[in-house]
């Protein structure tokens, strides 16, 4: 049976890797828009398993993954801001605030049907960052293709205070702990 990342996302695909297990990508073709009233956790379990679907007909014997955020505060959605100067604004609207980045991951086995579902939702505290810290971190990273602007990974876990949480890949986009346990269910052995 063949595991398939339904992501280009290079995050994604570097975190995938650490389970040390072959797999291939496809690119999903969906409509990332959430739907009218939709609730941002509900945003991301949609998308992340219209994602794994948007494949299974190139993949008929495959664990296909599908995984997608959404940072919310209240009831604003950050998406991925695109260029710099709506990473600027959505990291100022961010500063000294809680934002919950909801990380959802789906698992579809296109042998059997089964499609699991899971989301993993991060508190992410964000410094009181000033206008010039801002604009440095945005030159620096160019988090332009990461929804709230903001990769942990990297120079912007320097932007946080704190970011309790179950799984700490989950912010990063593909929540690694949750996603052992799927594959297990699905009868893949891991070490």
């Amino acid at each position: 049976m063949n595991l398939v990342l339904a992501s280009t996302s290079a995050y994604r695909r570097m975190l995938l890797e650490r389970l040390q297990l072959p797999f291939s990508t496809d690119r999903p073709e969906t409509d990332e828009t959430p739907l009218p009233g939709e609730l941002p956790a509900a945003t991301a379990e949609r998308l992340a398993a219209e994602k794994a679907r948007a494949v299974a007909a190139r993949w008929p014997d495959a664990l296909i993954i599908g995984s997608d955020q959404v940072a919310c505060l209240g009831n604003e959605i950050f998406g991925k801001p695109g260029t710099e100067e709506r990473a600027i604004v959505q990291l100022q609207r961010m500063r000294g605030q809680t934002v919950t980045f909801h990380t959802a991951l789906a698992v579809l086995n296109t042998r059997s049907g089964r499609l699991q579902v899971e989301g993993v939702p991060t508190q992410v505290r964000f410094r009181s960052l000033s206008d010039d810290e801002i604009r440095r971190y945005v030159s620096k990273e160019r988090p332009l293709d990461c929804a709230g602007s903001a990769k942990s990974e990297g120079l912007g876990i320097a932007l946080l205070e704190a970011m309790p949480g179950d799984d700490p890949t989950a912010l990063i986009g593909l929540p690694l702990i949750a996603l052992a346990r799927m594959l297990r269910a699905e009868g893949l052995e891991l070490p």
